[in-house]
């Protein structure tokens, strides 16, 4: 008899070299005692349906899909519906026998929201920077949790219509110079730019206007507290960042993978955050 090959799961990416998430699990995978494993894999585009249409075959029982794969799986596995309406996937998995894929990005900014700004979800408006996957992440959990209005702002105000388009009637494009005019009723603001990442130019955005009791995230988790985090936190204003959002979302996928479902604490939180600042 052959000994059972350890349970392995990957990321998927091109090119990945940088995630933290090798770091998130094996900290999992050691805490609770599992014997697993977690690698990258470098997979340039044209290798990408090989690869994961023989995922199993080589070892995995699931995995992670980072950029530029993550709309591609979508025609390689079974979605979710949080996947096909995002448009994107970063979590594929097997059960019976299916390759199944979801977006855990959903979740992992939700739950971050949920753990950093309780009672958030009292917002009846909120305002979106940008209108990528990220974005199409955010304001599909936002309308999943009540939110009633959602402004979607991108300088290019065509992909935010094309937002408003896919959502409904709750979601609103806002050119980028009317984002003023929204702040005074946006008791949420979420920034899903890149805008504000250490070599990325600024985000000129006067968090003044917002309301007192507004709450502001940052997807940017390079620094861990950018300049539209750290106006906030001056103002007094709940916020929640980047990098909460990078450990929640990484929940789901491990206990699909291995059954367990881990915890975001502050002793890995801490285990990021020095990975971080040594970079």
């Amino acid at each position: 008899m052959t000994a059972p090959r350890t349970p392995a799961a990957c990321l998927i990416g091109w090119p990945a070299a940088h995630s933290r998430s090798p770091l998130i699990h094996h900290y999992w995978l050691r805490t609770l005692e599992i014997e697993g494993g977690y690698v990258i894999e470098a997979v340039p585009p044209e290798d990408l349906r090989d690869f994961v249409l023989r995922l199993l075959l080589r070892g995995f029982v699931g995995a992670n899909v980072t950029i530029p794969h993550k709309e591609a799986v979508l025609a390689l596995s079974t979605p979710d519906a949080r996947a096909k309406a995002v448009g994107a996937a970063n979590t594929l998995w097997f059960a019976d026998g299916e390759l199944r894929a979801t977006n855990t990005d959903v979740e992992g900014f939700v739950n971050n929201l949920d753990a950093s700004a309780s009672g958030w979800d009292a917002a009846e408006e909120a305002l979106v920077l940008g209108a990528g996957g990220s974005a199409r992440a955010v304001v599909f959990g936002l309308l999943e949790r009540g939110v009633k209005c959602v402004h979607v702002a991108n300088r290019t105000v065509a992909r935010a219509e094309t937002l408003a388009k896919q959502f409904g009637p709750n979601v609103h494009p806002v050119t980028w110079d009317a984002i003023g005019d929204v702040l005074p009723q946006a008791k949420l603001l979420v920034n899903t730019t890149s805008l504000g990442m250490h070599g990325q130019p600024s985000l000129d955005v006067d968090v003044a206007r917002l309301p007192q009791a507004a709450v502001v995230a940052d997807l940017v988790y390079v620094p861990l507290v950018t300049p539209l985090l750290a106006a906030a936190r001056a103002r007094g204003l709940k916020t929640a960042d980047g990098l909460g959002m990078l450990l929640h979302q990484a929940v789901r996928g491990f206990e699909l993978w291995f059954g367990r479902r881990p915890e975001v604490t502050a002793e890995l939180r801490a285990l990021v955050e020095a990975d971080l600042t040594k970079s």
